[in-house]
């Protein structure tokens, strides 16, 4: 028997998407992507082309989670810029068409690479994929905010002690027993969140190698997905999130590492060769207390990860093995606390 998040009736779908897309032509198929832990995805076959479409779960939501609403305005404003997105057609905020907010965008057909280590590529191609990910990832920071009409996309002030505030008490929220490595975690970064300096960038928030879509046949990054946690905040924490992957195991839940293998064998940079190109395309002399970023970046991940986990618990996760990510909450938080030991 299916879930609620894996139901849309295409009945109902192909009159309102022909009524609110120019061009648009049913019928339609509709299969649910398997992957994903928060907002159910589909990909929607008509007769005038390939969608997909982006959806709210139904049911009881956090405050603030699974604003696709956020995901769409951020994708529209980033049309035309040097940060490559898929083509949104629609947003639908009227819950009674299918049960949730959701919103249409272009099917990219590309390359997804989900393991971290990239097998299979060989060792001159897994390099420039790579530098491709820190390229775009530069081009983010430096969109004019201003301009893309995104500068009321976050609020002022310490963005770090924002999203502390925010996903320590999401964390608190989704909490099913006393995880001390966690609590120890949230005691330190509480006493140690850094000052102000005055960076504010257009941050992805989920910035990481599967949330990437390659070009078929050359390591040209043609669309970023997954804009759920993008705002506006500190460009250095898309890049401690984006390392925390070169520190993480090789299986964490549904993210891929590289913790223990030999990055100059598979042609991969390390952590600091990583960091030094980021710094150099952005016109940066370094980060300081750089270990700082990779903590934190652990924090939210595993905030994020009991969210999913009690979600599993109420009925309405995406992804049928969300119940099983609970266990990787306390490896996470047990990994920051390893970052701020080696700072």
């Amino acid at each position: 028997m299916q879930s609620a998040v894996e139901l849309l009736d295409a009945k109902v779908l192909a009159p309102y998407l022909e009524a609110n897309i120019d061009g648009f032509r049913g019928p339609v198929v509709v299969d649910k992507f398997p992957d994903g832990q928060s907002n159910p995805t589909f990909k929607i076959t008509a007769a005038s082309g390939t969608y997909v479409l982006r959806r709210q779960p139904p049911g009881k939501l956090l405050k603030s989670a699974h604003a696709v609403d956020r995901e769409y305005r951020v994708l529209a404003a980033l049309a035309g810029t040097d940060v490559p997105v898929a083509r949104v057609y629609h947003l639908c905020e009227d819950r009674a068409v299918i049960g949730s907010m959701f919103y249409i965008m272009e099917f990219c057909d590309g390359r997804i690479f989900w393991d971290a280590a990239l097998p299979e590529l060989a060792r001159p191609d897994r390099g420039p994929v790579y530098d491709e990910m820190n390229r775009v990832l530069v081009a983010l920071h430096q969109v004019d905010i201003e301009k893309a009409g995104l500068s009321e996309f976050g609020k002022p002030g310490n963005y770090f002690q924002r999203q502390f505030d925010r996903w320590s008490g999401q964390y608190h929220a989704a909490e099913m027993h006393r995880i001390e490595a966690m609590e120890s975690l949230i005691g330190w970064l509480a006493e140690n969140l850094p000052d102000d300096d005055g960076r504010v960038s257009l941050v992805h928030g989920d910035y990481r190698l599967d949330n990437i879509v390659f070009d078929s046949a050359e390591p040209k990054i043609i669309a970023l997905l997954d804009w759920e946690l993008s705002t506006l905040g500190h460009p250095f924490a898309d890049v401690g999130y984006l390392c925390m992957q070169l520190r993480m195991p090789d299986r964490a839940g549904s993210i891929s590492g590289l913790r223990g293998k030999n990055l100059h064998e598979l042609g991969i940079p390390d952590e600091q060769e990583y960091v030094a190109s980021y710094c150099r395309r952005a016109g940066i002399d370094g980060i300081a207390n750089f270990s700082f970023y990779v903590a934190f970046s652990f924090f939210r991940l595993a905030a994020i990860i009991q969210g999913v986990a009690k979600r599993a618990v109420d009925g309405n996760a995406s992804n049928k093995n969300a119940a099983e990510l609970g266990k990787f909450v306390e490896p996470m938080a047990e990994m920051a606390l390893e970052a701020i030991g080696q700072n």
